[in-house]
């Protein structure tokens, strides 16, 4: 069973649901923490229905994003969190440190089938571009933009949406069963990074 830490800055959807497949036995994970940025964030509520321990690490108490990302690794150090999840965690990672102490250790999801639509509002972007096909990334974190190497993406057919958010809230569907999905493959040790199969033991990726 695997250790992951989550990391959300807002409601938690994508956190909700993780712990729902985690308890139905579909995932094979064990959330040790929950980091936020946000100390009013409802995933914190999330976190306390489960007993997982809360750690915020507001950016405004540290004097450069440097520091700020330091004492995330800090944290993710004294749990031992063999995977790390960003579930809906607003802030980009930039420390040096902590990508390399983590290299391949943090994963996120995103609302479309990267390259396209990176950044913020891309369920918006899709729809805005008259897409009949969006859907769901899952990557690898790097100092980039949803850059990382890709580790899984299904597609969602949104040519019935009539708005935006009627797109967003089909993808969501998608991300909820997904993300625990692939979680699960790391729990296994099997997965695949851009089409290539690869296998995740003691902590390291192998091609």
């Amino acid at each position: 069973m695997i250790k992951i830490a989550i990391l959300a800055s807002g409601r938690g959807s994508n956190f909700k649901s993780i712990m729902e497949e985690i308890r139905a036995g579909r995932c094979n994970a064990h959330p040790v923490v929950l980091i936020t940025n946000n100390p009013d964030a409802p995933a914190i509520d999330i976190a306390k229905e489960n007993n997982i321990p809360v750690e915020i690490v507001n950016k405004k108490d540290f004097a450069s994003r440097e520091a700020f990302d330091s004492e995330i690794k800090q944290i993710l150090d004294r749990y031992e969190a063999g995977l790390v999840v960003l579930a809906g965690y607003m802030l980009i990672l930039r420390g040096r440190d902590l990508l390399e102490a983590y290299k391949n250790k943090i994963i996120n999801i995103h609302p479309s089938l990267l390259p396209a639509f990176p950044g913020v509002e891309a369920q918006k972007q899709a729809f805005d571009h008259g897409c009949k096909v969006s859907g769901v990334t899952i990557h690898f974190v790097d100092p980039g933009l949803d850059s990382g190497p890709i580790i899984y993406q299904e597609a969602v057919d949104i040519s019935d949406c009539k708005t935006a958010e009627e797109t967003a809230a089909k993808i969501l569907k998608t991300e909820h069963r997904a993300y625990a999905k692939v979680i699960d493959m790391f729990s296994k040790g099997t997965f695949t990074i851009d089409g290539r199969r690869a296998m995740f033991t003691s902590g390291k990726i192998r091609l």
